[in-house]
């Protein structure tokens, strides 16, 4: 049985690229391809049960409450659904959700593997930063694999009653000290030639440590992605709202 997908976003780069995998494969059929700004009405008349969403920040959550609306699960490729978001999403899903909600920070196997490694080595270290490297493209920082992975970092810090991280800053009045994620430093940077990169660096008195992933093509992506969609149109997905790509992967 085919998967009928509608990718949202068609024509921007991880959209496109997602919608050329989807044509090598025997069990996932491209719908609808539809673009910013040209309305998702194709979804329910082509029957779509998966959208697979990379457009921008506000039409992905715009997208989001439409699926939800109409009946159709929803894979969330696009950046920028922080904690507030994402409680809205759940509210709209009610109680008893009958669709499914994936919002995937990273699709990369790689960077999910260098996140669960990050939050388990964070406890054992008594300072944590994380620096995330991307193209100029780009329009948003810091990235939401940064933000999960600082959210899983200090979350990990947490459950192991890890007193505050060390530091002698009292002015930073340019903000080179980076954004505070959770408690987390995190910085931006954003240069030609990078596609999406990210290390994680810790410090303990005598010794440094550091984890770091680099997506060199989106090809990278393209495993993630296609997984994600399996899982939410297979109907292995929970239903309701759920929260990066190793919720449904045995690693």
């Amino acid at each position: 049985m085919q998967i009928r997908t509608a990718v949202l976003g068609a024509r921007g780069r991880m959209g496109s690229a997602s919608v050329r995998e989807f044509s090598s494969l025997d069990d996932i059929e491209v719908a609808a391809e539809i673009d910013m700004g040209e309305p998702l009405d194709a979804l329910t008349d082509k029957s779509v049960s998966v959208a697979l969403d990379f457009t921008q920040p506000q039409a992905a959550v715009e997208n989001v409450c439409w699926c939800i609306d109409h009946g159709v699960s929803i894979v969330v490729g696009t950046s920028g659904f922080t904690q507030d978001r994402l409680d809205e999403v759940r509210s709209w899903l009610g109680p008893a959700p009958s669709i499914s909600v994936l919002v995937v920070p990273n699709f990369s196997i790689g960077a999910i593997i260098l996140m669960q490694l990050a939050a388990r080595a964070a406890p054992w270290f008594e300072s944590v930063e994380v620096v995330e490297m991307h193209h100029p493209d780009k329009v948003d920082a810091p990235s939401g694999t940064a933000t999960r992975t600082a959210e899983m970092i200090a979350g990990a810090r947490q459950d192991a009653d890890c007193p505050a991280m060390p530091d002698a800053t009292t002015s930073d009045p340019l903000g080179a000290r980076g954004a505070r994620i959770s408690g987390i430093p995190v910085h931006a940077v954003r240069a030609r030639g990078f596609t999406a990169s990210q290390e994680v660096q810790f410090g303990n008195t005598g010794e440094l440590f550091a984890l770091r992933h680099d997506s060199v093509d989106r090809a990278s992506f393209m495993p993630g992605i296609v997984a994600a969609v399996r899982a939410v149109g297979a109907g292995d997905a929970p239903r309701g709202l759920t929260v990066g790509l190793e919720n449904l992967l045995d690693l």
